[in-house]
């Protein structure tokens, strides 16, 4: 039974007395289980999707356990915001979010003056 890691931002309080319940919160909003079972972790996820299944951009959560199977060796699992999309690259889980306009913009002038004339 792997460890699980579940991080939270900004959640109502009956997520983290939850969590609180089933897990041991060794920081603010982060809690632990050294020895969940695959069955307990995924009554705990359903419990939480249901829960946190609209939450603002400023809060949300993310479940880790460890997996031989997957890049980078971990499931993870995510509900709330910013969104972004995890993907697999190079067999490592990357963070990938949309550009806002003003990035773009700045992204596009940063490399114009890095063009050599």
């Amino acid at each position: 039974m792997p460890m699980t890691v579940v991080a939270t931002r900004n959640v109502a309080p009956r997520v983290r007395g939850f969590l609180a319940s089933v897990m041991c919160e060794v920081a603010p909003g982060v809690y632990t289980a050294p020895r969940m079972s695959a069955s307990v972790r995924e009554r705990v996820w359903r419990v939480l999707r249901g829960w946190c299944s609209e939450l603002t951009a400023d809060q949300g959560l993310v479940m880790t356990w460890p997996d031989r199977k997957l890049p980078g060796g971990q499931e993870i699992r995510v509900l709330g915001g910013p969104p972004y999309e995890l993907v697999e690259h190079d067999g490592v889980y990357l963070a990938r979010t949309d550009l806002t306009q003003d990035e773009r913009f700045q992204l596009a002038r940063d490399a114009d003056e890095d063009t050599p004339f």
